[in-house]
């Protein structure tokens, strides 16, 4: 058997960036250094996310435009899929459109109906710099979906419509985080 640590139990608890701040709005840089900041970053990503209850971080979303995202969420089988990206690209969305509940820790404490694909490919690196692909359906897909979403400056609220997007509104504007 393989020991190897739990990620983010060397990390830092960030501070979340919430809706409204400028950096969740902006596409973010490349990584281009693959040493010990980035590992630290990775690191930090994963405690705040644990520490927050999320299945996903994006840097952005505690400040660092870069490129970079963690996970720790399961798919619809129940499966747990745990890692980062750096540089990610989605190379793949398809099948069938599933509208689902959604809800982002830089929007805390909301949620909305969002339609996302159920499969998702995603291409990118790990911190070392070694190529990796990731693979998800169901539930998996959409935080692959979201996450990536993220480091284009885009968050889950631009991609409901409507009535749905109306009321999101109305909640964030009401929300005592929102700025």
């Amino acid at each position: 058997m393989r020991h190897s640590s739990i990620p983010g139990t060397r990390g830092r608890v960030l501070p979340l960036t919430v809706l409204g701040d400028p950096v969740l709005r902006t596409p973010c840089s490349d990584v281009t250094e693959f040493g010990a900041e980035l590992r630290s970053l990775v690191e930090d990503l994963f405690a705040t996310m644990y520490a927050a209850e999320g299945v996903g971080l994006a840097a952005n979303q505690v400040g660092e435009s870069l490129r970079v995202f963690v996970y720790d969420c399961p798919d619809d089988d129940d499966v747990r899929h745990l890692g980062h990206v750096v540089n990610p690209t989605l190379v793949e969305a398809d099948g069938v459109v599933v509208r689902g509940p959604e809800g982002c820790l830089s929007l805390p404490g909301l949620e909305a109906g969002t339609e996302r694909y159920d499969h998702a490919v995603v291409e990118g690196f790990t911190m070392t710099g070694e190529p990796v692909t990731v693979h998800g359906t169901g539930w998996f897909a959409r935080c692959l979906q979201h996450e990536c979403d993220h480091l284009a400056g885009t968050v889950y609220a631009d991609r409901v419509t409507g009535r749905r997007h109306r009321k999101l509104m109305r909640q964030v504007s009401r929300a005592s985080w929102h700025r």
